[in-house]
């Protein structure tokens, strides 16, 4: 059977870490300019290790022409794979010692963002990350800048970091001020820590996308609610591999999930750490994990769904995956 090209298949990456979706040779060229070696960016073997390493990469990240060349790389990058919107996720604090004040680095990534749609024609949204490391006053922090740039550049709001040492419930009203400003509520659950985690995005963040939520899988009424109720997973599959989330590709989550009628994206997470990209993750999923291209479409069609992209450019991206499924 002949394969479409994936390339050509709209899509939307919602499950970016802006600091990390920098290319190798850039983070390269970042450290020789300082006379530092590069950080380090594999060969961890915890995730407190990985996340470690992650937030390094923000060391060589000190001007804003770094940011503005790292945004137009990003575009340029996901126009390349067939990305018609990304949602790059920054926790601002990251670059506060070198960039300056939170809200001055969301002014530069905002302002190059217009710039790289215009010259790629990929629409960008930016999510604002809160961090579960630190206590929920901060989140509310970050939820506060969130909402002051709601639909000037920033569509989303999350959680990151590692759910199994912290609960989302500390952080239900930072997620409330996200949701007054009528911000996408989008917390990472169900990567280290059971179904349990997913219900309780839901139940207590009132989650519209979860970050990973591939253990959603072990508990088919969760699968179930997710399925009415049309929350998308933003799935992973090569970070749960490397992380241990998955033992392995042969017993990845994401066909029961598919057969469930789960919405799902596909995306990268930290591309520099993983060795992947949007469409390596789209290849995978057909070439290892089994997935149609009827499916295929069907990921493509709710990560354009789940999205903040404008009316727009929703609707023609829904046309042109309809044109690519055809016979």
């Amino acid at each position: 059977m002949l394969q479409r090209d994936l390339t050509g298949l709209p899509k939307a990456h919602l499950h970016l870490h802006f600091e990390e979706g920098i290319r190798q040779g850039t983070l390269d060229e970042f450290a020789r300019e300082l006379g530092r070696p590069t950080p380090r960016m594999s060969g961890f073997t915890t995730f407190i290790e990985f996340d470690h390493l992650a937030q390094g990469a923000a060391e060589v990240m000190r001007t804003p022409a770094h940011l503005q060349r790292m945004v137009h790389e990003i575009a340029e990058d996901a126009a390349a794979q067939g990305c018609v919107w990304i949602e790059p996720a920054v926790w601002l604090p990251l670059h506060r010692t070198h960039i300056g004040p939170d809200e001055e680095t969301l002014e530069i990534l905002v302002d190059a963002a217009r710039q790289a749609t215009e010259a790629t024609g990929v629409g960008i949204g930016f999510l604002i990350a809160s961090n579960r490391n630190d206590p929920p006053n901060k989140a509310i922090e970050q939820a506060r800048i969130a909402a002051r740039w709601a639909g000037r550049g920033v569509v989303a709001f999350g959680l990151h970091n590692d759910e199994s040492r912290f609960p989302p419930e500390p952080f239900a009203g930072a997620f409330d001020v996200a949701r007054e400003a009528g911000l996408i509520l989008t917390p990472h659950g169900g990567e280290l820590a059971g179904p349990d985690s997913v219900a309780a995005c839901i139940d207590v963040l009132h989650a519209d996308r979860i970050q990973h939520g591939i253990r959603a899988s072990e508990d088919e009424a969760l699968m179930e609610r997710l399925r009415e109720t049309g929350t998308c997973l933003d799935v992973c599959p090569t970070s749960n591999i490397v992380l241990k989330s998955v033992a392995s590709f042969d017993v990845h989550p994401l066909p029961v999930l598919l057969a469930a009628g789960v919405p799902v994206s596909m995306n990268a997470d930290n591309p520099v750490m993983f060795d992947c990209t949007i469409l390596s993750e789209y290849e995978l999923a057909r070439d290892v994990l089994g997935v149609s291209d009827a499916q295929l479409a069907t990921i493509a069609t709710d990560s354009v769904r789940a999205s903040g992209a404008p009316a727009d450019l929703k609707q023609n991206a829904l046309g042109k995956i309809a044109e690519w499924i055809k016979p």
